[in-house]
Formats: structure tokens, sequence, C-alpha cells
């Protein structure tokens, strides 16, 4: 795995649709400007520069999707959570693409 790989979590695809069902949170690490201009229904928006200070309201053991306007800052908000702790972390890339999955 490069280091673009590991640093943007791209890895083995999962069936992001199937984590979505099972319960996954999907966390919108945009801006909430950009948020409030449309999200995935159900989403929580937590922006990325936030997230460090408001991880602590998010539980370690849920399956977690970041996701934010193209795929980079959700995939720092991944390593910022699996930095601490956080074990099942996705990075689903833009919101956008998972609008198909909403509930």
């Amino acid at each position: 795995m490069g280091i673009l790989s590991k640093l943007f979590g791209i890895g083995p695809k999962v069936d992001l649709g199937q984590l979505i069902n099972e319960g996954a949170i999907i966390l919108d690490v945009r801006t909430t400007g950009e948020y409030a201009g449309g999200h995935v229904k159900g989403s929580i928006n937590i922006p990325v520069d936030q997230l460090k200070n408001k991880m602590s309201g998010l539980k370690k053991d849920k399956t977690i999707i970041t996701c934010c306007a193209s795929g980079m800052r959700s995939g720092a908000a991944r390593g910022m959570l699996k930095a601490n702790g956080f074990v099942e972390v996705h990075n689903g890339g833009s919101w956008a693409s998972l609008k198909k999955y909403e509930r």
C-alpha cells in the first residue's frame, strides 16, 4: 500500500451501502455552510477542524464512514479517528457519492 493510500484511507473496497444498512455513522466533515447546502440524510456534521475537540461525542465501537466534498478532508478525518482509537473507520469520499445510500 502506497503512502497516499495510507494517508487517505484508500484500501480494500468495502460495501459502504451494506455498512450504512448495518447502522454505520456517516460523518460529514465539511464546513457547516457546505453541509447546509446539501448533505446525506441522517449524517452527522463535524467540520474537520473541530473534529479533535468533538470526537469524544462519537462511539469508538461504531462503524464510521467519513465524507466531505472530494475525499481529501474525509481522508484526514479518518486518519485522526484511527489515531485516536477508532477501529472501524472508512473514507467514503464525496458526500454526493453516498447520497444513493440514504436511509
